[in-house]
């Protein structure tokens, strides 16, 4: 899917939860905050969430129908007095493309990117590349397995991975020791559907940077 087919998936109605990913929020809670880059943010759930946790928070995506809502919610939620977190920066911009994702992040956050291998390893290269020392690289996605054993998520395979495909995407970070791997599971994610409980399997991919890196800004 390019970004006109996300913006008619968007523009049909809300594609996610209004509340942050449960795992965000349970490997992020109690984070001292920082600057923060949200990679193909969505509708934004998560760039809200780490904002009221006081991150200041670039969020970016290509579609500029789900960057128009996650406005739009922030708007509504500044407007009823329920938040008063800094300013989220919505960046309309491509992260596949070479170039596009620079800065100086103490997070990069990741979830739920549905694209193919080939554009997700440059992408997940690039994120983690600007990474401020100590900075933490956070991914989460529909596991591989998931098509198979678990309930619900995107049906094409080459849309799924796994924390070991992140690992590989990020290899020479590794081993060079620039990036140390803190987690790399597949994790068990209980759904309430009209059948009743199911299990989706995810993966979880969070790592921090080492060594230090020059600060840059979008271009």
């Amino acid at each position: 899917m390019d970004a006109h087919d996300w913006d008619e998936r968007y523009a049909a109605g809300r594609v996610w939860s209004v509340e942050p990913n449960r795992w965000v929020v349970s490997e992020l809670s109690g984070v001292t905050p920082g600057r923060a880059l949200d990679a193909a943010c969505g509708e934004g759930r998560n760039a809200l969430w780490l904002a009221e946790q006081g991150w200041q928070v670039d969020a970016v995506d290509y579609s500029q129908v789900a960057l128009q809502r996650g406005r739009q919610v922030e708007a509504e939620c500044r407007a009823a007095g329920q938040t008063d977190s800094s300013p989220i920066s919505w960046i309309h911009a491509d992260l596949t493309e070479e170039g596009t994702v620079a800065g100086h992040y103490d997070l990069v956050l990741a979830a739920y990117v549905q694209i193919e291998a080939f554009e997700r390893t440059p992408l997940i290269r690039a994120a983690a590349a600007t990474l401020a020392p100590g900075g933490t690289l956070l991914v989460v996605a529909h596991d591989t397995s998931n098509l198979t054993d678990g309930w619900g998520g995107p049906q094409d395979p080459a849309h799924l991975y796994t924390a070991r495909d992140i690992a590989s995407d990020v290899q020479d970070m590794i081993s060079s020791g620039a990036l140390a791997v803190e987690r790399a599971d597949r994790v068990a994610r209980e759904v309430d559907t009209e059948e009743g409980p199911r299990v989706a399997w995810d993966a979880l991919f969070r790592a921090h940077r080492r060594d230090s890196t020059k600060g840059l800004t979008f271009v």
